[in-house]
């Protein structure tokens, strides 16, 4: 297989390209912009490379997002959308990324960003394989106490409308949300509803 076949069979594998996948082939990063120059890859954005009659998916912005920016993880409305939890359309994908990270240069998607710190960073990460690429994103049970400790930004009927929803759809337990709100260090700001929730 020649290198330009084995890069097309990469894409159709793995739907988004970037260099770094396919350095990791052992084969040269500016092939890509030889093939896309070619009219055999398309460039969505900078850095990465699809099929041009690549289907794009639900999803495909947030996997962009994730492959671009290695920390990220879907937080807040984004991972609401993800999982299908309320009725959140963003116009921006909302990110989580750890205190004092370096605020990412992207010019597409428009990016709203969460800073947070130590297990509020951490805990609660899932890696979702999204055609090939890794999407990591905040577990519903975690993404919902997320919402309650952003209530200002958000707005606290979207946090209240995904705990009834997520609760609804049987996407979280109590103890899982408990185990995260105080992660967050919002049960008392959760206690009312949450005992509103259960009744």
């Amino acid at each position: 297989m020649n290198p330009s076949d084995h890069i097309l069979a990469l894409a159709r594998h793995r739907r988004v390209l970037r260099a770094a996948d396919v350095r990791e082939h052992g084969l040269p990063p500016q092939l890509l912009l030889k093939m896309h120059q070619a009219g055999k890859l398309q460039r969505i954005s900078r850095g990465l490379y699809s099929l041009p009659d690549a289907e794009i998916t639900e999803h495909q912005v947030l996997m962009e997002v994730c492959q671009r920016v290695p920390k990220a993880v879907l937080c807040l409305l984004s991972a609401l959308q993800f999982h299908e939890v309320g009725s959140q359309m963003p116009h921006e994908v909302w990110i989580a990324l750890p205190e004092g990270t370096q605020t990412p240069a992207l010019d597409y998607p428009t990016l709203r960003i969460a800073r947070l710190r130590g297990a509020a960073y951490s805990e609660g990460i899932e890696t979702v394989m999204e055609h090939g690429a890794p999407v990591r994103v905040y577990s519903v049970a975690k993404t919902v106490t997320d919402c309650f400790k952003f209530r200002n930004k958000i707005g606290l009927d979207v946090a209240l409308e995904a705990l009834k929803d997520a609760w609804r759809q049987r996407k979280v337990t109590m103890a899982e949300v408990s185990h995260f709100a105080k992660i967050n260090r919002v049960e008392k700001v959760m206690q009312p509803y949450l005992e509103a929730v259960v009744a």
